[in-house]
């Protein structure tokens, strides 16, 4: 493409505007009473951050440690967490209706997150409130030490995950450390230790949800054979049953209210 004289001209004279307009704001800002002006007490400033690292002494050191495991840990407490409330249960529940529903994104993850963490919050809610009064005021008012904090939190989730551990589960993690289950430790869970009674209940947890999506799965089984059976008798083999069975399925769960039954024998399950 041939440029004409006029577009040339106009090409030289925004290129010479834009260096003549960079070179004047260079000017302006190494301009003595440019600087002094963003320097002068009238002008508010960015104020200035600095990062500063006390002594090397041992006591300085310890801190520096106990700050480093503090972080560490607060990382893995979610996971911690997860495994040690219902939230288990109630999300591997959840995904089996959705599977059984035949459904692969509907209600979508966040959904059934959001819903599971709001149950396990509403559950935990008298464990939760058992250790802020325990171990977390106290603490925070000075009058327990850290170590005694974490005893105290621990108790009422010890208590909590006891009643929904099997015996077999709990037994077989005592049983790798050549341990034994007592009636003291049933009687007071506190005694059993955080390592074994986390596992086990997490174990515990998969196995009743799979026994409760098991049932889940029973009836919405039986339209897919009866789908499949009417479609094969009428020569339509073609037609994928899931098509012919996904409206029947929802229809269903909606007529007798599923989510609410669902959520019912999810509460159920951890009614003391």
């Amino acid at each position: 493409m041939r440029w004409t004289k006029k577009a040339r001209q106009r090409l030289r004279f925004a290129g010479a505007s834009g260096v003549a307009l960079w070179i004047a704001l260079c000017l302006m800002a190494f301009h003595p009473s440019f600087v002094h002006a963003q320097t002068s007490p009238s002008v508010p400033a960015i104020p200035g951050v600095s990062v500063s690292v006390g002594g090397s002494g041992p006591t300085s050191v310890a801190n520096t440690v106990k700050i480093v495991l503090l972080l560490t840990v607060l990382t893995l407490a979610p996971a911690a967490l997860i495994l040690m409330t219902c939230f288990t249960r109630v999300i591997v529940v959840l995904s089996f209706v959705r599977n059984a529903l035949s459904l692969q994104t509907s209600p979508p993850n966040q959904v059934l997150v959001g819903l599971a963490l709001f149950i396990t919050l509403f559950v935990m809610q008298p464990t939760l409130q058992q250790a802020n009064h325990e171990a977390l005021q106290p603490y925070l008012r000075g009058q327990i030490s850290q170590t005694a904090a974490i005893e105290r939190a621990e108790a009422p989730f010890k208590v909590f995950m006891a009643k929904q551990t099997r015996t077999q589960d709990l037994e077989l993690f005592l049983a790798y450390r050549h341990e034994t289950l007592t009636t003291e430790m049933e009687r007071h869970p506190e005694s059993i230790a955080m390592s074994a009674l986390v596992p086990a209940f997490t174990l515990s947890e998969l196995q009743t949800a799979f026994q409760i999506g098991f049932m889940i799965y029973l009836p919405f089984l039986v339209i897919d054979l009866v789908v499949s059976t009417t479609l094969m008798s009428m020569g339509m083999m073609m037609l994928p049953p899931v098509m012919i069975s996904l409206p029947f399925k929802v229809l269903l769960f909606v007529m007798v209210n599923g989510w609410y039954l669902v959520v019912k024998s999810l509460l159920a399950g951890y009614a003391s």
